[in-house]
């Protein structure tokens, strides 16, 4: 399930303070940061963001 629209547009990555791109609709739900340098992944469980660096996946 999608996060609601005025949640997400509070949100920024921890690390770099870029926004995040809303992926909550995948089978594994996660937000992804948006900064060219970052793009770190952090995973949605039961509805929550968990907006830990140390949580997060790095990108591929």
């Amino acid at each position: 399930m999608p996060l609601e629209a005025g949640l997400l547009e509070i949100l920024a990555c921890p690390a770099c303070h870029a926004p995040l791109s809303d992926r909550t609709a995948a089978e594994t739900p996660e937000l992804i940061c948006t900064g060219e340098d970052c793009g770190l992944a952090y995973p949605v469980r039961d509805e929550i963001p968990v907006l830990l660096v140390d949580e997060a996946r790095r990108p591929a």
